[in-house]
């Protein structure tokens, strides 16, 4: 992976609009169509590739750090639901997880994930459940000790309808954080993905009793057409 950073003008306003169709639509729904043609087109997807990124989605998790530095060199980082990888990818760059930085603190990052996933130098990946009762005993097991930083890029199974999808997205992010409140040394943070929609007035309630700062966040590389945001709470009071 190519050291990186967000590069601020790769909306490509001002180009020409040079859009990629899908050659075929046999066999597939009107969404799979979109779905596959935003792809083609979607600037982040194309610099993934380039860059070596598992996914779009490690420009959302660089986005956030340079706006809140909290993937600092030396930190213990948790990836909740981590495949394919990528946000995993960009900590083990910023907490020094190879030691390629000399004489800075060496972190250190592990993946939680329900599938097996593809091996990552400078991390490790195990097939827990982070909702079983023993999980946060495991992490801190693994750890040695307790965590710097939580992050969550989890999102429930789409149902196509709103109101449900939003809900069960909530919920996944309720259950992430109270994991995050038992694994999280003094001072930690917590980063999640949520969705707009109303029902995060209970999560804000919680976070903000746990940190001393909770930030709402839309990322960049966040879609424009997408209800996610990121909730970024600093400064876990213990």
């Amino acid at each position: 992976m190519k050291k990186t950073t967000v590069d601020k003008n790769i909306s490509g306003r001002g180009q020409r609009d040079l859009k990629v169709k899908v050659k075929s639509a046999r066999g597939k729904t009107v969404s799979q169509v979109k779905w596959l043609q935003r792809q083609l087109n979607d600037p982040y997807v194309k610099r993934a590739q380039l860059e070596g990124f598992r996914g779009r989605a490690a420009f959302k998790i660089l986005e956030l750090n340079e706006k809140f530095n909290f993937l600092l060199p030396g930190s213990k980082v948790v990836d909740l639901g981590c495949a394919p990888g990528g946000w995993s990818q960009v900590a083990v760059e910023l907490v020094n997880a190879l030691g390629a930085k000399k004489n800075v603190k060496i972190g250190s990052v592990i993946g939680i994930d329900l599938q097996e996933m593809e091996s990552l130098p400078g991390a490790t990946f195990h097939q827990i459940d982070f909702m079983d009762n023993d999980a946060d005993i495991k992490v801190k097991n693994i750890l040695e000790g307790k965590a710097n930083v939580v992050m969550s890029d989890m999102a429930a199974s789409s149902s196509g309808h709103k109101k449900t999808d939003h809900l069960r997205i909530m919920a996944l992010c309720e259950t992430a954080a109270y994991f995050a409140f038992d694994v999280l040394a003094t001072g930690g943070t917590f980063v999640a993905k949520v969705l707009a929609g109303g029902a995060e007035s209970d999560l804000q309630i919680l976070l903000k009793q746990k940190f001393t700062k909770v930030h709402n966040v839309k990322p960049p590389s966040s879609r424009s057409d997408s209800s996610e945001k990121f909730v970024v709470a600093i400064g876990f009071r213990g």
